[in-house]
């Protein structure tokens, strides 16, 4: 991000900017490329310099048109900045030159460096230098973090009837889900076991069959039908919950000097695990006509959903991308003569 960061700086206002010192960001790449990006930097200085030059005999030659300097002192003036120029040439290069030296002997040179950063900026022909402070690398981090996104097909399982008798439409009662998982290596000197903690946001929704919608009665809810034609009815149960999961399949270690990696991109995984968490909001929406006017009608409620969430879930997958399932084990609904229990099944991505 930095590197794009500085480019975009380049492009935008103009300026030369050389690098000294490469960043954490770059260790990987091979020798032969920064070699060849240094001797590359080498032509480029000798080109600034002689640019800067340029520029300003142009200025001792208007100040010697102006009558501002003599003749002389315009002839001692060249000179003194010809010779400046020939030292910045000469001193810059020779850091280049040390750079190069040190990566021939190192096969990762830039990544043993040092701690500093030297960044040398020109703008309208002055140079800044600017040391920043680079953290070295840890030696081995056994906890990371991605993005969860998980979306589907969501529904109930009724007691005492099949899944194919469910009041709710297959195709069109779904789910989504949005959080932040953490990731912990459990063993040593392996990645093949994890935990997966975090917390995510969860919407079930349920679009019930026949002309039918909620409502509540008492501490009873039930599924009637609307009076009139409904285009559409929708239940949404909103819940923040806390899953954590027991992660297995293999990595790929890189094992450097000063660091260890294990990487999981692109292998196999399972995770087998739960959730726990709130209820923290519930909505019907309704879409109808009556007399002719379209009518909306969002209904919020309790509708008696259980207010503490909790279930099991479990994904099976390649990569970033899983297939997921998960099953609430507490009810849609409390205190119900029949008990609900929301299941969902759909595809999971976890982006770090």
């Amino acid at each position: 991000m930095q590197t794009i960061t500085k480019c975009l700086v380049v492009l935008i206002l103009n300026l030369n900017v050389h690098f000294i010192n490469a960043q954490d960001s770059i260790p990987a790449i091979k020798n032969k490329q920064n070699i060849e990006m240094l001797e590359k930097v080498k032509i480029t200085i000798q080109e600034q310099e002689r640019g800067y030059l340029k520029e300003e005999v142009i200025a001792i030659n208007k100040r010697l048109e102006n009558n501002e300097i003599t003749f002389l002192e315009a002839e001692n003036l060249k000179k003194e900045a010809a010779k400046i120029h020939a030292l910045n040439i000469e001193n810059r290069v020779a850091i280049v030159d040390n750079k190069i030296a040190l990566l021939k002997r190192n096969e990762y040179g830039l990544h043993k460096e040092g701690k500093d950063n030297l960044i040398g900026l020109n703008i309208s022909n002055k140079s800044f230098n600017v040391k920043a402070k680079r953290t070295p690398p840890k030696y081995d981090i056994r906890t990371s973090n991605d993005f969860l996104l998980a979306i589907g097909f969501n529904n109930a399982i009724i007691d005492g009837e099949k899944l194919d008798d469910s009041p709710y439409k297959f195709k069109s009662s779904g789910f989504v889900e949005l959080g932040w998982n953490w990731k912990t290596r459990l063993l040593k000197e392996s990645n093949f076991l994890r935990l997966k903690y975090g917390f995510a946001f969860q919407w079930n929704k349920f679009r019930p069959n026949d002309n039918q919608y909620f409502v509540q009665q008492g501490n009873q809810t039930a599924l009637e039908r609307f009076p009139e034609h409904l285009k559409k009815a929708k239940l949404t149960i909103t819940n923040l919950v806390f899953p954590l999961h027991l992660e297995f399949g293999p990595s790929r270690k890189l094992d450097r000097a000063d660091r260890i990696r294990y990487i999981n991109n692109n292998k196999f995984k399972i995770g087998i695990g739960g959730y726990g968490g709130f209820n923290i909001g519930t909505r019907q929406k309704l879409k109808y006509q009556l007399n002719g006017q379209n009518h909306k009608d969002k209904q919020k409620q309790s509708f008696n959903t259980s207010n503490l969430v909790y279930g099991l879930s479990s994904y099976i997958g390649f990569g970033d991308t899983a297939l997921y399932v998960k099953y609430d084990l507490s009810p849609i609904f409390k205190d119900q003569i029949t008990d609900q229990h929301n299941i969902s099944v759909g595809i999971r991505f976890d982006i770090d």
